[in-house]
């Protein structure tokens, strides 16, 4: 039994050992915290923890005991348990048994309550099919008595009609004529019936002899043969209107034809093409006639029509139709005949007469002629701004606008316009002819006056004023444009416009660019070809303080009306129909005010820059290998800084109001005088050390001079804009670079190529060359140099040839205030 005790204890171990899954359940079921019923119970280490020291062994007959304990009661549980469940299966047998036997009562109940409810149901169907007959039967006599009555109504209505008919009772057939046919729309979906049809054909019987029988009467009072009406209003026929106006529509639209007709009989007797009451400079008594038949049509016939006629105002609407027509005629017959303020005075009655017709009438009936409603013109962003306060004009009023957000155009609040106006339109050209001649009149005139008064006298305080010229040209075209609006929004506009691009362009060349002061120009363009002296502080011929104070006056003329050009083209667009808005384009004419400006401009530079010449040409022929000591700048930056300090202020003063074309100056100025004065620089060899640093000096001071040229003599000192500081400084740096690199020795020539090449990054061997005739190296010496440098070149960035110059970075200001403290110390110890 010892022998086997070992074996069993292992295999009772192995069957202790139970699964992780079935372990976690245990303890989720009977979670405890004995440590016996861990799952890694080991009992050497729980014997060690009951009996921890030797001293703890005096209790183990306790502990024994407790145990032995333990296991009796676990025993007796287990026993109890396994008894337990004996009569396990049999319970449950018998409980699956009593719940079949439930499911089985309540399903017989549920099939009871589905057979009472499909019973209630049937109940229910037989109930509401007795309510639906009765239903269908009540809606079926009331439809049945109240087609009878229609019918009865009907029957009665029509017999009722026939007779008033024939009584020409109109007061009461127009009640009973519309009750009539309301009621026969109900019999539409009955007219298969024979007796309904024969009601149908007889109330349109009626309709067609009380239409045959109107008309008659209407001719009986108003007979369309002669002039002379020998009928008049009766509540005979003011009935009979009431019952045209239930008619078929065209009855009623005869009646309004044959009265209309038959009032302007007189008219056209009147106003016939042969007599003299017919052409344009008697138009006042045409509308004169129409005014007074309108007061007698409302004294004598206003009350026998419907007001939803409008009657008065057809009448005067076929006036306008029929007075078209006429005066069409006529002037085509006598074209000849017309001039421009005949022209004018005819247009100017008859848009007053269509004013007067917008006033009195609210246009309805306009929908029922050839004439359309005006449309709305397009909105604008830029409306065509007053120019001047002075424009003497009572009939014209521009309007205002607010630049800073888009205005609206207003809708036209005259539905008469151009309904008799219209006609005019084939004839403007006599006007266009007329504005042609006259602006170009006035462009002589504008000639005529500057070669009389002369240039504008020098005045700074106007900062260069505009040519006054200007400011009437554009009040005569804006008068122009706006009595053109007035006459036509079609065509005349699209001539009118081109009238006014041909005298903008004359403008701009006889007045403007005609009067720009001349220089002694060659093949090549404007080019001041003055012989210079060889003289140091020669001087060349420049533009006078008149001339240059010209020159800035026709800049700011140009630039205004540039402006105004533009605002010109979006009025025009605005006024002008808008199938016809992409026809009028100013670009060109913009375009020529741009030249005029930049050739403003351009003579302006070449003057400051031919000034500047000779003193250049002074510096190159200075000995500089000769110069001993750096003293202070040379005469000719002395020369240089006179001339910009003569001109630039009156420039500058007299463009005040153009500040951009000012700066637009002194960029073309500075892009045209550094690369000159480099070139010159070149000129200057042989150079010494000493007069290097002469030439460094003066570079720095004609530097500081341009940084400071926008600015230069005024009270007020502006800081020069970023794009011509950074023209100037890249320009001037390179011109410094040149000197160092002149300055520094030949000797070893590796490190004057490799600090040729970091100072300018001048790829060029042009420039190289040049640098080496300034150095005064001899031929042998300048061959090799050119050789090394070839070698000693950094390899073109892809995609780029090597002839080109490498980008040079403006210093920054740190590098150039430590330049010029070494140029000061250089200077102190020279001197």
């Amino acid at each position: 039994m010892e022998e086997d005790e070992p074996e069993l204890e292992a295999g009772l171990e192995a069957a202790l050992e139970l699964a992780p899954a079935v372990q976690a359940a245990i303890e989720q079921v009977f979670p405890s915290q004995d440590p016996l019923d861990r799952a890694d119970f080991n009992a050497v280490e729980y014997i060690n923890a009951l009996f921890p020291t030797e001293q703890s062994l005096a209790n183990i007959d306790e502990v024994v005991n407790k145990i032995r304990l333990k296991i009796r009661r676990l025993d007796d549980n287990i026993r109890t348990v396994v008894r337990g469940q004996t009569n396990v299966g049999q319970d449950g047998r018998q409980a699956l048994e009593e719940a079949q036997k439930a499911i089985q009562q309540l399903f017989g109940k549920i099939k009871d309550i589905k057979d009472k409810a499909e019973k209630s149901e049937q109940m229910v169907k037989e109930i509401t099919r007795d309510i639906k007959q009765l239903d269908h039967a009540k809606r079926h006599l009331t439809t049945s008595i109240t087609t009878l009555n229609h019918l009865h109504m009907l029957a009665g209505g029509v017999d009722s009609l026939e007779a008033m008919t024939r009584r020409r009772q109109y007061g009461e057939v127009a009640n009973l004529l519309q009750g009539v046919v309301n009621v026969l729309e109900h019999f539409n979906k009955y007219m298969g019936i024979p007796q309904i049809r024969q009601l149908s054909e007889r109330v349109k019987a009626a309709q067609n002899e009380l239409g045959q029988q109107i008309l008659a009467d209407f001719e009986e009072a108003f007979p369309s043969q002669g002039t002379k009406r020998t009928g008049g209003p009766s509540n005979v026929l003011r009935d009979a209107c009431l019952v045209a106006n239930v008619l078929d529509p065209r009855i009623k639209q005869e009646i309004i034809k044959k009265f209309i007709k038959q009032h302007l009989s007189e008219y056209l007797v009147l106003f016939q093409e042969n007599q003299d009451v017919a052409w344009l400079d008697k138009i006042d008594r045409r509308y004169a006639w129409i005014k007074r038949q309108l007061v007698d049509y409302e004294e004598k016939y206003g009350r026998m029509f419907p007001a939803e006629w409008c009657m008065t105002e057809r009448i005067a609407v076929d006036f306008c139709h029929v007075t078209r027509a006429e005066l069409s005629k006529i002037m085509r017959t006598r074209a000849k005949e017309i001039e421009v303020k005949l022209l004018l005075f005819a247009i100017q009655r008859t848009t007053n007469f269509e004013g007067l017709l917008a006033k009195r009438f609210s246009g309805c009936t306009l929908a029922d002629g050839s004439v359309k409603k005006p449309e709305v013109p397009p909105p604008t962003t830029n409306p065509f701004l007053e120019d001047e306060t002075g424009a003497e004009t009572d009939e014209i009023v521009m309007e205002k606008s607010d630049t800073d957000k888009p205005k609206k155009p207003k809708v036209p609040d005259n539905p008469f316009h151009g309904i008799v106006s219209k006609c005019f339109e084939p004839h403007l050209y006599v006007y266009i002819e007329s504005q042609d001649k006259n602006l170009g009149e006035l462009i002589d005139r504008f000639v005529a006056d500057f070669k009389a008064q002369g240039p504008p006298k020098p005045n700074v305080d106007e900062g260069g004023a505009v040519l006054p010229s200007c400011a009437d040209l554009f009040v005569y075209y804006k008068k122009c444009m706006v009595q053109c609006s007035q006459l036509s929004t079609g065509e005349p506009m699209i001539a009118l416009t081109t009238i006014f691009q041909k005298y903008l362009r004359e403008y701009a060349w006889k007045i403007l660019s005609g009067n720009l002061p001349k220089t002694t120009s060659s093949s090549g363009g404007l080019t001041i070809t003055s012989l210079l002296k060889e003289k140091e502080g020669s001087e060349v011929a420049k533009f006078t303080l008149e001339e240059l104070c010209l020159i800035c006056s026709i800049l700011s003329t140009a630039e205004y009306c540039l402006a105004t050009t533009q605002q010109l083209e979006e009025k025009l667009k605005e006024k002008v129909d808008t199938s016809l808005m992409e026809r009028i384009n100013l670009t060109g004419e913009m375009d020529t005010f741009s030249i005029v400006i930049s050739n403003s401009i351009q003579l302006l530079v070449q003057d400051l820059d031919a000034a500047c010449d000779p003193a250049l040409t002074a510096m190159s022929k200075m000995q500089w290998q000769n110069v001993e000591h750096v003293g202070d700048q040379s005469p000719y930056v002395t020369s240089v800084i006179l001339h910009i300090k003569q001109n630039v202020p009156i420039i500058r003063d007299n463009l005040a109001s153009t500040r951009k074309y000012f700066t637009q100056f002194c960029i073309k100025f500075a892009n045209s005088f550094i690369p000159k004065f480099i070139n010159h620089l070149f000129k200057c060899k042989p150079i010494s050390m000493v007069g290097a640093e002469q030439l460094l000096l003066d570079t720095h001071s004609l530097k500081m001079v341009l940084l400071d040229l926008p600015s230069i003599g005024s009270q007020v000192v502006r800081k020069a804009p970023a794009s011509y500081t950074k023209i100037v400084v890249k320009g001037m740096t390179r011109a410094e670079m040149i000197l160092k690199v002149v300055m520094a020795p030949h000797e070893p020539p590796v490190v004057f190529v490799d600090n040729y090449i970091k100072l300018l990054a001048d790829c060029s061997t042009d420039t190289f060359q040049k640098i080496l005739d300034m150095k005064g190296l001899k031929r042998s010496e300048q061959s090799s140099m050119l050789d090394l440098f070839r070698l000693r070149l950094p390899a073109p960035p892809p995609g780029g040839d090597g002839s080109g110059s490498l980008s040079l970075s403006a210093p920054t200001p740190e590098q150039e205030s430590s330049r010029i403290r070494k140029l000061e110390k250089l200077i102190k110890k020279r001197l």
